[in-house]
């Protein structure tokens, strides 16, 4: 099979999903990614030399292997085409497949389901746990942006190849590249898999207030280790880390963010209790609201699952029900859920 016949089997997948967001829509990342599935196997069911895995490795990339053609799904609620993506490692990587594609759900403003060229949609890199790239569909089909790998100066193909160290020399050119005036952080190269995190940094404190509150809620909800006993020496790592590599933000003092009286007890009404329990009572709306609009690669990332938008709450509570001591945060942390 060509390209150019298997890009028109992705032209019909896309038209199928498109009018079934128009008509019922998608829910949750698995439930989309399912479906693309179903419809791509009803597309290609002449096709001998295809055969769709329906229970798939779940860190395989991409997605979805048909021969040499590969199609890595992405969804979102939004009303952006943007999202993040597989790790640069790609250590689950299935090597029968040469030509990848992007089918991408997007549910938010208008439903629609578009599919794009995997290396001309990657357009950025960020790292966190592991380096992440971004991906990206133009708004407009006319619109399209220059690829990270042009911008680095280097065939995806043969990027991928490289081990991780050499693979960071080119991420490194690249942050230099984007922030060439801004401030850098770096963490010391190594002569193993580990990662530099290149970002443009903002101190916490600089932060508008409702800025603070975001992402504080979003941090609260990817790390419920934060309701651990003070007495725990690391259970703010993850979610310095989060608001580090994700926003560029650097926090002084991680305490503070949930432990300070400005924070649980912004009215100064000594009424005592557990401070972080007070001060997540306090960004509830805001935590609903990250619940549903966070990407499902962060929940991945750092709850090691996929959870559907309408279930991390109450799974953030088991979660954090495992952590706390003394206290129970189901008792008392959104009890309306």
């Amino acid at each position: 099979m060509t390209k150019n016949m298997f890009e028109a089997i992705l032209d019909k997948c896309c038209k199928v999903l498109t009018s079934e967001a128009h008509a019922v829509g998608f829910k949750s990342s698995p439930l989309f990614e399912s479906r693309v599935r179903e419809v791509l196997d009803e597309l290609t069911r002449n096709e001998a030399s295809f055969t769709i895995d329906f229970t798939p490795h779940p860190q395989a990339f991409p997605d979805i292997a048909l021969g040499e053609f590969g199609v890595e799904v992405k969804f979102t609620l939004n009303d952006t085409w943007r999202s993040v993506a597989n790790s640069v490692l790609e250590t689950q990587r299935i090597e029968s497949v040469k030509f990848i594609y992007i089918i991408f759900g997007k549910m938010g403003g208008v439903p629609e389901v578009r599919w794009g060229d995997y290396e001309q949609s990657v357009i950025h890199v960020r790292t966190s746990h592991v380096p992440r790239f971004e991906v990206e569909l133009p708004t407009e089909r006319a619109v399209v942006k220059r690829s990270l790998f042009e911008e680095m100066g280097i065939k995806y193909d043969d990027f991928r190849k490289l081990k991780m160290q050499d693979k960071m020399k080119y991420i490194r050119i690249y942050a230099r590249k984007i922030h060439p005036d801004g401030r850098l952080w770096w963490i010391e190269e190594k002569e193993i898999d580990e990662h530099t995190v290149p970002i443009q940094a903002r101190l916490y404190t600089n932060l508008t207030t409702d800025e603070k509150t975001r992402l504080r809620a979003e941090a609260a909800l990817l790390c419920p280790k934060i309701v651990d006993s003070g007495r725990s020496r690391n259970k703010y790592d993850d979610m310095v880390l989060y608001l580090l590599t994700y926003h560029g933000v650097i926090c002084h003092q991680a305490r503070d963010l949930f432990s300070a009286g400005s924070v649980a007890n912004p009215n100064n009404d000594d009424e005592g209790g557990i401070y972080i329990e007070r001060a997540l009572k306090l960004i509830e709306e805001e935590m609903r609201k990250a619940a549903i609009k966070m990407d499902n690669a962060l929940f991945v990332e750092y709850w090691g699952e996929s959870v559907a938008p309408e279930k991390r709450i109450i799974r953030w509570l088991e979660k954090a029900d495992e952590y706390a001591k003394n206290w129970k945060p189901s008792d008392s942390l959104f009890l309306d859920k």
